[in-house]
C-alpha cells in the first residue's frame, strides 16, 4: 500500500507548480516562503535537542501555545521547531514571541523531500497535533529511530471509518506511533483498533491557557461596543452568515442598538459575506481600528487573524460556528475562558465532550432556528456573566497539561544519546 501513496503522492508533486500557482493568486501561499514545501529548509545550526510540532492550521497551533509556553523554559531543550500547512497559522506562530521557536512550512510528504527534512533538522522527538498522519513521513522518523507521538489526538468516526478500509496499511502505520494521547474517549478507542498500542487519555488540551495571552483592540472600538447590545458570531462557515443576519434583524425590533459582530472562520470570505449581508439590507462595517465606525453600523466584520480573543473579553455572548452545518463545530473553550454563555446549533461532533461538560453547567445553549435563537439570546442579554466556571476551566487544564508534558519529557529522556 506504501508503494501506491507513493506513486499518488509523486503525481502530486509533478502537478504541484500549478497549484501553488493557483494558491498563490488566491493569496493562500506565502510568495517567498512556499519553496520550503518542496524541500527548500531554513539554515539551522543548534546543538542540544530539538523537539518537533506539526499542526495543519491555526486551531491544531492555538491549541498547543500553551505547552510551548512550559517547553521554552526548559533547560533540556535548544529549539522547538513548528511546522504548519497553511498561511493563517505562519502568522499566527509569527505574533507567539517565545525565543526557541522556529517556524517552517510543512514539506510535501513525498519520499525524497521527508528524508531531506528529517536529516537537515534532526528533531529529538515529533508530535503531530490533532489528526495528523503523513505515511512517508511516518515510515522515515521509524527509521531514523525518531519517537512519534500524536499530541491531543483526534480521530472522527468518518476519519475512522476511511483508514478502517485499509487495516493492513493503518496498522503497519499507527503501530510507528510511540504515544497516542487522546484529546477525547472516542478517539482511543478508535486509535486501538487502527493499531496504535501506547494509548493515554487525560482530556483535551484546548482546556489549558496561555500564560501570555494579550488583549489587541483599540480603545475606539472598545468603546463602541460597549456602548451597544452586542452579541458575536465566530468561526462561522459559508450559509451561517445568512442565519446570524436574519437573527439579528428579528432582534433589531426590540434592540434598536443591537450590533452583531461576525468573525469569520476563513476571512478570505470577507467580501462574500459583506456583499451578502448588505444585499440582505445590513449595514456592514469591515474592522480597520483607525476607521470611524458610523453609528448605524449593524454588523461588524472582523477581517484579520488572531483577534477572537479580543472580542470575547468585551462581547459575552457567542455564537460559535461550524455547528448549523455538517462541519462538526468548534472549540468554544477559548469563549468561556472569558467568562462567555455559548450558543451552537446541533452539529458539535468535534467537540461533543466539552460541549457536554458546558451544558452541564449551564453554560452553552443548543439553537436550531431564529426564533428559538433571538428568544435565547434576549434573555442572555439580562443574564449576568458568570465568572465561576473560567477558574474551574483553567484547573481542569493546568492539569492536563501537566501531565501530557509529564510524557514528552519521559520519552526525551528515554531516547538521549
Amino acid at each position: 500500500m506504501i508503494f501506491f501513496y507513493r506513486i499518488f503522492i509523486n503525481l502530486i508533486l509533478i502537478l504541484s507548480p500549478f497549484i501553488i500557482l493557483f494558491r498563490l493568486l488566491k493569496k493562500k501561499e506565502d510568495l517567498y516562503r512556499f519553496k520550503e514545501k518542496f524541500g527548500f529548509f531554513k539554515n539551522f545550526n543548534s546543538k542540544g535537542k530539538l523537539v518537533w510540532f506539526h499542526g495543519a492550521s491555526v486551531g491544531e497551533f492555538q491549541s498547543i501555545v500553551p505547552m510551548l509556553e512550559k517547553l521554552e523554559k526548559s533547560n533540556e531543550i535548544s529549539k522547538i521547531l513548528i511546522t504548519s500547512n497553511t498561511l493563517s497559522s505562519s502568522k499566527i506562530i509569527s505574533k507567539i514571541k517565545l525565543k526557541k521557536i522556529v517556524h517552517q512550512f510543512f514539506p510535501i510528504d513525498n519520499n525524497f523531500i521527508v528524508k531531506k527534512f528529517i536529516k537537515h533538522w534532526k528533531p529529538s522527538i515529533a508530535l503531530f497535533v490533532d489528526s495528523e498522519i503523513w505515511p512517508n513521513m511516518f515510515v522515515n522518523l521509524d527509521k531514523n529511530k525518531i519517537p512519534i507521538v500524536l499530541m491531543n489526538a483526534r480521530i472522527t468516526k468518518k476519519s475512522f471509518t476511511r483508514w478502517i478500509k485499509f487495516k493492513n496499511f493503518s496498522k503497519y502505520l499507527f503501530s510507528k506511533i510511540e504515544l497516542c494521547l487522546c484529546s477525547n474517549k472516542e478517539t482511543s478507542i478508535f486509535l486501538k483498533k487502527l493499531g496504535a498500542k501506547n494509548i493515554k487519555y487525560f482530556g483535551n488540551l484546548k482546556y489549558s491557557q496561555s500564560e501570555n495571552e494579550k488583549i489587541e483592540i483599540d480603545h475606539q472600538t472598545i468603546k463602541f461596543i460597549s456602548q451597544r447590545t452586542t452579541w458575536c458570531a465566530s468561526s462561522t462557515h459559508n450559509e451561517e452568515e445568512k442565519f446570524i443576519a436574519l437573527v439579528h434583524s428579528k432582534l433589531k425590533r426590540k434592540y434598536k442598538d443591537l450590533l452583531t459582530v461576525i468573525i469569520p472562520r476563513h476571512i478570505d470570505r470577507k467580501e462574500m459575506i459583506r456583499n451578502q449581508l448588505t444585499n440582505l439590507g445590513l449595514k456592514v462595517h469591515m474592522h480597520e481600528p483607525k476607521m470611524r465606525i458610523n453609528k448605524e453600523t449593524d454588523i461588524y466584520l472582523v477581517n484579520s487573524f488572531g483577534k477572537t480573543k479580543s472580542f470575547y473579553s468585551i462581547i459575552k455572548n457567542v455564537f460559535l460556528g461550524g455547528s448549523l452545518i455538517n462541519h462538526g463545530g468548534q472549540n468554544p473553550l477559548e469563549a468561556v475562558r472569558y467568562n462567555c454563555n455559548i450558543l451552537h446549533g446541533p452539529n458539535v461532533s468535534n467537540f461533543r465532550e466539552i460541549y457536554e461538560f458546558l451544558n452541564k453547567k449551564n453554560i452553552s445553549n443548543k439553537i436550531y432556528n431564529v426564533n428559538q435563537t433571538s428568544n435565547i439570546l434576549k434573555k442572555l442579554f439580562n443574564k449576568k456573566v458568570q465568572t465561576n466556571i473560567k477558574k474551574k476551566i483553567n484547573t481542569i487544564g493546568q492539569n492536563i497539561l501537566k501531565k501530557n508534558i509529564y510524557e514528552i519529557n519521559l520519552i526525551l529522556k528515554k531516547n538521549e544519546f
